[in-house]
């Protein structure tokens, strides 16, 4: 029988406090960000208001009756939810098309989706922006779900691949000879089997859409500009207005930090399903 040695004096306190630090050290500019966000711009560059200083609602109510923060958040909520939706509408078939009925090229087409994610933004931006202006998209609710669902794609098919692939096939065949349709197929066995991996793939979608800076301020102005839109506004010639460019950061991250702090079982899981393998 295997002798099992007692966990050392810095396993039981040397892990927990090097994992307090090292969530402390992720969590700090985020409680930076938020401090910063009731000081005003004067305050928010001075040493001295470093850490003792009068909070003000000021930014915060700035960014609600001026900068009119809800049509951006009405925008981020549309275009991510809307793109989360479309990618799993064409990623769930996909995934499971090469999962039970792979071919030859199964592997090679997996590969080149990936390596899509590759390719440097700029190096498209150009002609992206010059065909989305000649097809009159520029600036509209369709082009931003339409971008970032090919962003996200690759991602999307990759993570339900490999939760389909724990599907024995087996079960599959089964309900083929029992005479379940291609939809019944869908409905009655592999959505039940694997709903926590489409849960976790479609949370990380849905978070990876809402976080998109790059293309959501290139390629919008007013009509589908998002909070990514907002956040870079707030900068002049004179400088970053600090105060209110916190306030309205707090405020584009707080949802989705809320959002992943009550589904962290589901991402995580969605993050580490098959490492073993």
């Amino acid at each position: 029988m295997a002798i099992v040695a007692p966990p050392s004096k810095f396993g039981k306190v040397g892990r927990p406090v090097l994992a307090w630090a090292v969530g402390l050290m992720f969590f700090f500019p985020i409680f930076w960000m938020i401090l910063t966000s009731f000081k005003t711009d004067a305050d928010a560059v001075k040493p001295e208001f470093l850490f003792v200083f009068k909070p003000t609602l000021e930014n915060y109510l700035n960014m609600t009756e001026n900068y009119d923060y809800w049509r951006f958040a009405k925008n981020s909520v549309i275009t991510a939810v809307a793109a989360t939706l479309f990618t799993l509408f064409i990623g769930i078939p996909c995934a499971y098309a090469m999962a039970f009925n792979p071919s030859r090229a199964t592997k090679d087409v997996l590969m080149w989706m990936l390596s899509t994610k590759m390719l440097p933004a700029a190096a498209v931006l150009y002609p992206m922006t010059f065909l989305t202006k000649s097809l009159g998209l520029f600036d509209t609710h369709f082009l931003v779900i339409l971008v970032l669902s090919l962003i996200n794609l690759p991602i999307v098919v990759w993570m339900l691949f490999t939760y389909f692939k724990e599907i024995p096939k087996d079960i599959i065949e089964a309900g083929q000879m029992d005479g379940v349709n291609t939809w019944g197929e869908f409905k009655e066995i592999l959505v039940p089997l694997a709903w926590g991996g489409i849960v976790s793939t479609a949370l990380l979608c849905f978070i990876f859409c809402w976080n998109e800076a790059y293309w959501t301020v290139r390629l919008t102005t007013t009509d589908a500009a998002t909070l990514s839109k907002l956040i870079e506004g707030n900068r002049a010639p004179e400088g970053l207005f600090f105060g209110r460019l916190s306030a309205v950061s707090a405020a584009a991250v707080g949802p989705i930090i809320i959002l992943g702090w009550f589904c962290q079982k589901q991402l995580v899981q969605g993050l580490t399903f098959g490492a073993v393998k």
